[in-house]
C-alpha cells in the first residue's frame, strides 16, 4: 500500500512539473514578446495546461502527436527541449524548425510531434493520414491530434471522423475546448454545444472531461488509448477547458468579460493539483519551492541559447523552397542542433 501510494504521489509531481513548465515558460514568452525579442503571433496556453499534461501522460515515446497553434505545451511534453523551442520563438536557426516557423509551426520528428498548424483543423487530416500508414504498416501506434472548438465547424472535422471511424484508425481526437473560436463563443456558432456528442453520428466512442482537472483528463485519455491499442477504432475526448489570456496577443480580448475570466481562474488546474496533493501530504511549500527554481533555471537555460543562437545565412533562405542543385546540395548549411532542456 506504501508503495502504491508513493508511485501516485510521484506521478502527480511529474504532472505538476510538466504544468509549472509550460506555464513559466510561457509567461516568460509574454515579457520577451513584450520586449521585442518574439515577433509574429504567438497564442498563449495559460489556463489549458491540464489538457496538455493530461492526454500527453497517456502516451508512449512511439505515439504522434498532432497540434495547433497553441502548441508551445504540447511539444514541451513531447519532449521537445525548450532550447530549440525558444530558439524557435526567436527565429533562429537553431530552433526545432530551423527558425522558419516561429510559435505556430514548431516540428520535431525525432520525437515524433508533427508540428504546430497555423489553418484551424487543419492537423485533423494530417493525423488520419498518419494514423492510416500505422494501420496499414501494423504498427500498434496512437495518433493524438489536438484541436479547438472551432475546429468541429470544420468540414475536415466530419471528413476525418467519418474517415477514421470507417477505417477504425488508432486516432484520439483530442478537443480542446475553451468556449471561444478567436472571439466568437461557442453558443454563438454551435447549435448544440455537447461536441462530444458530435462523434455518436460516426459511431466514434466520445465523453467529455473537466479540461480544468488534470487527474481527471489523464484518466479519460489512458482510458481512449488503452481501447485504442486494443482494436476499438477511433476515439474522441472533449475537454472543457478555458484559456485565461486572449485568442493571441494581438488580441484586445472585448468579447468576454473579466468578471467570466476571473471565475475560470478560481479553478486554475495548477493551483487545484497543489491543493489537493498537499491534503495528500504528497508536497509542500519547500518542495514547490526547489521545482520552482529548477524550472526557472531550464528557462533561463533555453533563453540564453536563443539569444546566442545563429540567424539562417541569407544564401540559404531558398532552401526548402527551390529544389537543390549539385552545386548548392553540398554547400554547409546551419541547421537545428539537439541541445539539452
Amino acid at each position: 500500500m506504501a508503495g502504491k501510494k508513493s508511485a501516485r504521489a510521484e506521478s502527480h509531481r511529474d504532472l505538476l512539473r510538466q504544468m509549472l513548465r509550460i506555464r513559466r515558460f510561457e509567461e516568460r514568452c509574454v515579457e520577451l514578446y513584450s520586449g521585442e525579442k518574439i515577433r509574429g503571433f504567438m497564442h498563449l496556453y495559460i489556463g489549458e495546461e491540464a489538457v496538455a499534461v493530461g492526454v500527453c501522460h497517456a502516451l508512449t515515446a512511439d505515439d504522434v502527436v498532432v497540434s495547433t497553434y497553441r502548441e508551445h505545451g504540447h511539444a514541451l511534453i513531447r519532449g521537445v527541449p525548450a532550447t530549440t523551442i525558444m530558439a524557435e520563438m526567436y527565429g533562429k536557426a537553431t530552433g526545432c524548425s530551423r527558425g522558419r516557423g516561429g510559435s505556430m509551426h514548431l516540428f520535431d520528428v525525432a520525437r515524433r510531434f508533427y508540428g504546430g498548424n497555423a489553418i484551424v483543423g487543419g492537423g485533423l487530416p494530417l493525423a488520419v493520414g498518419l494514423a492510416l500508414a500505422d494501420k496499414m504498416q501494423d504498427r500498434n501506434r496512437v495518433t493524438v491530434c489536438f484541436f479547438g472548438d472551432g475546429a468541429v465547424a470544420e468540414g475536415e472535422f466530419h471528413e476525418c471522423l467519418n474517415l477514421a471511424a470507417l477505417w477504425r484508425l488508432p486516432v484520439l481526437f483530442a478537443c480542446e475546448n475553451n468556449l471561444y473560436a478567436m472571439g466568437t463563443a461557442l453558443a454563438r456558432s454551435h447549435a448544440q454545444t455537447d461536441l462530444a456528442l458530435r462523434a455518436a453520428g460516426y459511431g466514434v466512442a466520445a465523453w467529455p472531461v473537466d479540461g480544468m482537472d488534470v487527474l481527471a483528463v489523464a484518466d479519460a485519455a489512458a482510458r481512449a488509448a488503452e481501447a485504442i491499442r486494443a482494436g476499438a477504432g477511433p476515439h474522441l475526448v472533449e475537454s472543457r477547458t478555458y484559456r485565461f489570456r486572449a485568442h493571441s496577443m494581438y488580441d484586445p480580448d472585448r468579447y468576454r468579460s473579466k468578471q467570466e475570466i476571473e471565475q475560470w481562474k478560481k479553478r486554475d488546474p495548477i493551483d487545484a493539483l497543489v491543493a489537493s496533493m498537499k491534503a495528500e501530504r504528497e508536497i509542500t511549500d519547500d518542495d514547490l519551492a526547489v521545482l520552482e527554481k529548477e524550472i526557472s533555471a531550464e528557462i533561463d537555460h533555453a533563453v540564453a541559447f536563443a539569444e546566442q543562437a545563429p540567424v539562417e545565412p541569407v544564401e540559404d533562405l531558398s532552401r526548402f523552397v527551390y529544389s537543390e542543385t549539385p552545386e548548392t546540395s553540398g554547400r554547409a548549411r546551419v541547421g537545428p542542433v539537439e541541445a539539452e532542456s
